[in-house]
């Protein structure tokens, strides 16, 4: 489908932008799929689009006129240091039915990741998380999904996917090859305690704002598991983003928004990113259009600093660091990288009954983490990835 995949998008407008400050635009960086040009898309790193449908998203249909916006307001930014071939293939159209846009959506995200292309995704609504979600089928591996959300988008009717119930689809999609789900941002008053208990069941995390503010650090590891990360703008505070149906007095700052989208961009593993929700018809001045732009450079300036040291094989460039528990009986392991500092700890597989091959599992972790082993304490990261592999 490559060489037709421009015929699914419209092609970008982009107004002028002077530079009477000597410094270079995005815009003059980014190679923009125009009415005249169609860029090459062998050797990209990054392939922007935005998507011109907001039918599942209720009452924030406005969010399907986002991407212009939050594209002129990138544009306008200075360019990486280290940056990398990025193309923006326009607007998805929409299709006759929602399910033909999640369909359209499915099958560019999955061309791109076969190419080994990040897809960053801009507009319409969070239910197309779904579509990104069957894009990663293809790879045949289990899959690590993020969301920063103020509400858990559980429930509802089952028969009708919306921005407000979409996790159903990816939870229940078969075959299942989820390995493990996360939400950062949760409010608690915003929340169903049934949710969060069968979130629970299903050995899956929600963490709530006030944690995610107070620990920002400690969700670099969280994201740098992630093969998709689904931002919702409503989790960002109304004062910081206004241009959403939901926006509320609480919620993430912009510096916040912005430090996560970092982290997202500096995962090895990530393979596609979506910002869905903004409302372009509630934005005050273009402020909420600004700060979007903003978290793409963030994102973008993680993956162009990607270290590429998940400890995959050469291990032995790692430093080691072997920590014995003795209340429980179990030896946790923990390597740090040289290039970034990051940590990882070494998670077994359970034994099975007739084959006693010993296998382990990496899973990201922090500083603290040691130091919680140190001190005698199993770090929760290590007993909950543990439980997922049995």
């Amino acid at each position: 489908m490559t060489d037709g995949i421009y015929d699914l998008f419209e092609s970008v407008h982009t107004p002028h932008y002077t530079n009477a400050e000597g410094s270079q635009r995005i815009a003059d960086r980014i190679d923009v799929h125009r009415f005249d040009h169609r860029p090459e898309l062998e050797g990209v790193r990054v392939a922007l689009f935005g998507i011109l449908d907001g039918r599942r998203s209720g009452d924030n249909e406005g969010c399907a006129d986002a991407s212009q916006a939050i594209r002129e307001c990138l544009y306008r930014l200075t360019p990486h240091g280290s940056w990398q071939a990025t193309v923006d293939l326009g607007d998805l159209r929409p299709g006759l039915t929602e399910e033909d846009t999640a369909a359209a959506v499915e099958s560019v995200a999955s061309e791109l990741i076969q190419m080994g292309i990040i897809p960053l995704v801009i507009g319409g609504g969070q239910d197309l998380t779904v579509s990104l979600y069957k894009a990663l089928e293809i790879l045949g591996q289990p899959a690590q999904v993020v969301t920063l959300d103020a509400r858990l988008d559980f429930g509802a009717d089952p028969e009708q996917v919306t921005s407000l119930n979409f996790m159903n689809d990816v939870i229940l999609h078969e075959p299942n090859f989820l390995f493990n789900y996360t939400n950062l941002g949760h409010q608690g008053y915003l929340t169903d305690p049934d949710t969060l208990e069968l979130l629970e069941k299903m050995q899956f995390e929600a963490l709530r704002l006030g944690t995610v503010q107070g620990n920002i650090e400690e969700m670099e590891p969280i994201l740098r598991d992630a093969d998709l990360v689904s931002i919702d703008c409503g989790v960002i505070r109304a004062s910081d983003h206004p241009a959403h149906a939901h926006a509320g007095p609480n919620g993430l700052s912009a510096a916040s928004a912005c430090q996560l989208a970092r982290y997202a961009g500096m995962s090895d593993r990530l393979k596609v990113l979506g910002i869905f929700e903004h409302n372009r018809s509630l934005d005050n001045r273009d402020h909420g259009s600004q700060l979007v732009g903003q978290i793409l450079w963030h994102a973008l300036d993680g993956i162009f600093a990607q270290k590429a040291d998940y400890p995959k094989c050469a291990i032995d460039e790692y430093t080691r660091y072997v920590v014995d528990l003795e209340e429980v009986d179990q030896a946790v392991i923990f390597h740090k990288s040289g290039r970034s500092d990051r940590w990882w700890m070494e998670v077994p597989y359970p034994l099975k009954k007739g084959n006693q091959m010993q296998r382990s599992h990496f899973v990201s972790c922090s500083y603290r983490d040691y130091e919680s082993a140190s001190k005698g304490e199993m770090p929760d990261r290590w007993w909950n990835t543990f439980q997922r592999l049995g």
